[in-house]
């Protein structure tokens, strides 16, 4: 039975890549695509707590094709991030916009549901998977550093994170990973976490273009100074994945 679940969970996380590089080819590679800006500005104002930016960030995502069960994931993931306040923050203000827009007769689109993982299923091991692809690691490293000292944060980090909320294949990995480099790029001091979420989302599809763009809309839409400093931590990325 266990090495039947480990076959599924397997079959799942190619499966979920296979996604990933079919929206990669959907994409122009030189650009990003509107749904993606939307996916920037409301991951950044939500974890910045700009709350009248994201609700006209919110309004135009709609407006541009989102539904609202992308949206709701996007914001459920955020928690992880900018934590539990600012998630929910973004989650009621996202309520509100809504409530506004069926009183204006505005009809979205629901969106589907995340596709339901089987029962007992390995958790730990889905999730080590995921990271290491995230990562670009072909095989699970060994544990070192902060997974060392205190486990049970690792334990939070494969299990929870990235096993179930990655897992939850109504939003792809790629929009999950633009979702945290946004947010991060948007809270000072979390540079070094951003240069690894940097290269998980170019790992996952996302090219040196698609990157210096990202850049662009945040210095309009976030700032200068937030901008400048994203920037010099791609520029890092950049540079090490030439070597």
């Amino acid at each position: 039975m266990r090495v039947v679940l480990s076959l599924v969970l397997s079959f799942l996380v190619l499966a979920n890549l296979v996604i990933l590089k079919a929206e990669a080819a959907d994409m122009n590679s030189d650009s990003l695509t509107q749904r993606q800006k939307d996916i920037i500005s409301i991951s950044a104002y939500t974890a910045n707590g700009q709350i009248e930016n994201l609700k006209s960030s919110l309004n135009e995502a709609l407006d541009a094709g989102l539904t609202i069960n992308e949206i709701k994931e996007i914001l459920v993931q955020l928690y992880a991030y900018a934590g539990f306040p600012r998630s929910l923050n973004g989650i009621h203000t996202f309520m509100a916009v809504l409530e506004d827009r069926k009183a204006k007769g505005l009809i979205d689109q629901q969106g589907k549901m995340p596709t339901p993982m089987p029962e007992n299923w390995n958790r730990d091991e889905y999730g080590a998977k995921v990271r290491a692809k995230l990562s670009g690691l072909d095989k699970i490293p060994a544990p070192s550093g902060y997974q060392l000292f205190t486990p049970v944060i690792d334990k939070f980090l494969k299990e929870h994170l990235f096993a179930d909320i990655f897992s939850r294949d109504n939003l792809g990995h790629l929009e999950r990973e633009l979702t945290t480099i946004a947010a991060l790029a948007s809270i000072p001091g979390l540079e070094s976490q951003l240069q690894f979420h940097m290269g998980a989302a170019m790992n996952v599809g996302m090219t040196a273009s698609q990157m210096k763009e990202f850049i662009a809309v945040l210095d309009h839409k976030l700032g200068k100074e937030e901008a400048k400093t994203a920037d010099a931590v791609l520029n890092k990325v950049l540079a090490a994945r030439k070597k």
